[in-house]
């Protein structure tokens, strides 16, 4: 890359970085509390809500990380990224207006808040917020570090840079996001959303006429170069196979409503009949970002089978890679900011989930109250995550790919889909069923991931993970005595 255009796409960055932190010093004026700091002060308008909830699933893994599931399983990943849409319709069908109203009730400033008046148990609380606490350090730890990676390459571009190591870049990136989380929690994140959630959009329509234009015979010429390469790459379950595809079907079409970084944004609007106009704009906004994540996939793979390119080292240079190669400087600039965004918006999420945990939910199970000084002590641990998932990126196995798609996501949604989308809509759920369907989907995605089991068939791991706890939670709650519940919880589940 030359340097006028590395210049172009640096510029771009730093120009987002500059907002980052112009976002979060207004945001510190609007943050004089802990409902302000974890729920944006419940005051977020259609629009703000729709993008953020879009934005934060995208992320550096759909950026990053699904070009380059395609470039390597062709079609195998649209399971995961179309079938999402499908994910965000449960999502809000079975829990936009339920969280919100329960957040209104009980005036709650997290998701395990929301589980305890649910269930009446505290060890509920306890075992959500652990669940949401694990999740999160390998989670953020991987973004922190795909937030490092990108800047690297970025920097790396410019000849008069000199070359600067990956543990400057984790630093420099982590500084920037604890500051503008520190100073205004949730609502800088949610903010800084709408920006990256229209850049995202406007970016990966004219990223796909870029791959079109890049590849000989455009579309077509893409579509025969991979079938007479490997048929199956083009085919509807890619290179992974039908199991395989179809799990993925099933862990990010159920699974997506228990996303706790999404669903804690449905306790966020305004008002509570908002649900119905946000799910448009998510659904449509993260339906059009899925071009960028296909297409870049497909078209570098087509460009290495023509010749024009030479195989990839790794999967994951398929979007930077054609951005530096084929797309317009400005164009080019533009998305590696909103590569930059996507990540930093997510980690910024987990960032507040994790802070919520240690100094609300946690505390608040074992003892019965929250840390004194709250709004200080979320400060103080949200610094104290961060260099802690930063660490992990670092020292740890940096597979960036495998936390984000699979460990990641069914960590959360093995946990979380009994707990939240079921046990919020069916009043036969007991908090039994619930402990025992977390404390097993947190024991099985985890012992796969240790011990590096075979999962048979190419079947995704918290897919399997996700089929237990259900199995359990409805079992249990079946076999148990009918549960009481509040009446206002009782009230709003019959919505």
């Amino acid at each position: 890359m030359d340097d006028a255009r590395a210049l172009t796409v640096l510029a771009c960055v730093v120009g987002y970085l500059a907002m980052c932190i112009g976002v979060g010093v207004w945001a510190l004026r609007r943050t004089t509390s802990t409902r302000d700091f974890f729920m944006a002060g419940r005051d977020l308008g259609i629009f703000v809500t729709g993008l953020a909830v879009f934005s934060s699933t995208m992320s550096g893994f759909g950026f990053v990380g699904g070009p380059g599931l395609v470039y390597r399983m062709g079609m195998s990943s649209s399971w995961m990224t179309l079938t999402s849409v499908l994910g965000f319709c449960v999502t809000f069908y079975l829990l936009g207006k339920r969280l919100r109203m329960i957040a209104e009730l009980r005036d709650t400033i997290s998701l395990p808040d929301a589980v305890a008046a649910r269930y009446g148990s505290e060890l509920t609380r306890l075992l959500t917020a652990v669940a949401i606490l694990l999740g999160v350090l390998g989670y953020l730890g991987t973004q922190i570090l795909a937030m490092a990676t990108v800047l690297r390459d970025v920097l790396a571009s410019v000849s008069f840079i000199p070359e600067i190591s990956i543990v400057a870049c984790v630093a420099i990136a982590c500084a920037v996001l604890v500051f503008y989380c520190v100073t205004g929690g949730i609502l800088a994140s949610v903010y800084t959303d709408l920006v990256q959630g229209a850049i995202m959009i406007v970016a990966a329509l004219f990223v796909f006429a870029a791959t079109l234009s890049a590849v000989d015979g455009g579309l077509a010429g893409i579509a025969g170069t991979l079938m007479a390469d490997d048929p199956e790459a083009i085919s509807p379950w890619g290179t992974l196979g039908m199991m395989g595809a179809l799990s993925w079907f099933f862990l990010f079409a159920i699974g997506g409503s228990g996303q706790p970084h999404v669903i804690t944004k449905l306790m966020m609007n305004r008002r509570i009949d908002d649900a119905r106009r946000i799910l448009p704009v998510s659904a449509g906004g993260y339906l059009l970002c899925s071009l960028l994540w296909v297409s870049i996939g497909l078209a570098v793979r087509a460009l290495v089978l023509q010749g024009a390119q030479p195989e990839l080292a790794s999967p994951d240079e398929a979007a930077p890679r054609f951005l530096q190669l084929y797309a317009s400087p400005v164009l080019a600039g533009v998305v590696f900011a909103a590569l930059f965004a996507a990540i930093m918006s997510t980690a910024d999420s987990f960032l507040n989930l994790g802070a919520a945990a240690v100094v609300h939910d946690i505390p608040r199970a074992l003892r019965g109250r929250s840390l004194r000084r709250e709004l200080l002590s979320a400060r103080v641990a949200t610094v104290v995550i961060a260099v802690g998932s930063a660490l992990f990126a670092l020292y740890s196995r940096q597979d960036l790919v495998a936390l984000l798609g699979a460990f990641g996501w069914g960590t959360f949604a093995a946990a979380l889909v009994p707990t939240v989308t079921i046990g919020f809509n069916w009043k036969r759920a007991t908090a039994t069923a619930a402990n025992v369907a977390i404390v097993t989907s947190l024991a099985v995605n985890f012992g796969i991931e240790i011990f590096d089991v075979a999962v048979p068939w190419g079947m995704d791991g918290g897919a399997i993970a996700l089929l237990l706890s259900l199995t359990l939670f409805f079992g249990i709650s079946l076999a148990s005595r009918p549960p009481v519940i509040d009446p206002d919880i009782d009230a709003v589940m019959d919505l």
